[in-house]
């Protein structure tokens, strides 16, 4: 098996290490010691496109239920609230995105790491199930950005 995953995105590839785990909201997540690091998949980076503005509404450390908001970020082509993907502990933010967030962009699997927490990974799905999931949103989501880009 390789060590990353593509989905295609119509014409554009969308890749998803396979030794990370993926929540139902567009995350991936790496188990650390201790700790998950998450951050933003491909496939969201890609719908995004371009983020340059994100922000936090709580400070670590905190309790989160699961899709609780927890942030903000702006990007071309759109402005999203942010949400906890699971249960647990708020640990620590990325500080180095808060000057520049670029890096969510152009190193999205590496340094443009979101937060981490310590929680369960239970609930995240495997790279696999995760690109599955994506196979089931995707006619949803083309229609969705037509719509956009129609208006």
């Amino acid at each position: 098996m390789s060590d990353r995953l593509t989905f295609m995105m119509g014409e554009f590839e969308a890749e998803f290490p396979a030794d990370r785990l993926y929540a139902k909201n567009h995350m991936w997540a790496q188990p650390k010691v201790g700790k998950i690091r998450f951050g933003f998949t491909a496939y969201a980076v890609r719908l995004l496109q371009d983020v340059y503005f994100l922000d936090w509404l709580c400070e670590a450390p905190a309790s989160l239920d699961p899709g609780q908001e927890i942030g903000s970020i702006e990007s071309k082509k759109a402005e999203s609230s942010l949400y906890a993907p699971v249960p647990g502990e708020l640990v620590e933010f990325n500080e180095l995105l808060m000057e520049d967030p670029s890096a969510i962009n152009t190193d999205k699997y590496d340094q443009g790491w979101l937060f981490e927490m310590s929680a369960d990974s239970s609930e995240l799905l495997s790279a696999t199930h995760y690109i599955e999931l994506l196979e089931d949103v995707w006619q949803t989501t083309q229609r969705t950005i037509k719509g956009q880009l129609n208006e």
